[in-house]
């Protein structure tokens, strides 16, 4: 596999962190009556931080092979 394509599977699993955070603090959430935004804040910050670090991280990481796969198709394509 390339690098792009790397960067694009590390982008991927990016999304999937972040979406899951909010999953989890809706799951955690599911037997409130009424939602408000402090609420589901509250929610969040029950969930923690964890998945947002991973989803940060693994977003730059995607980023970064993203475009080193693309320095290289312009690398090959000067030469």
């Amino acid at each position: 596999m390339n690098n792009k394509g790397i960067g694009a599977v590390f982008c991927l699993i990016s999304a999937v962190l972040a979406s899951t955070r909010y999953l989890a603090a809706a799951i955690y959430m599911s037997n409130v009556t009424s939602w408000s935004k402090k609420m589901f804040q509250d929610g969040l910050d029950y969930v923690g931080s964890p998945l947002k670090t991973a989803a940060c991280i693994t977003l730059v990481a995607g980023i970064c092979f993203l475009g080193y796969g693309i320095f290289q198709d312009f690398k090959k394509k000067d030469k």
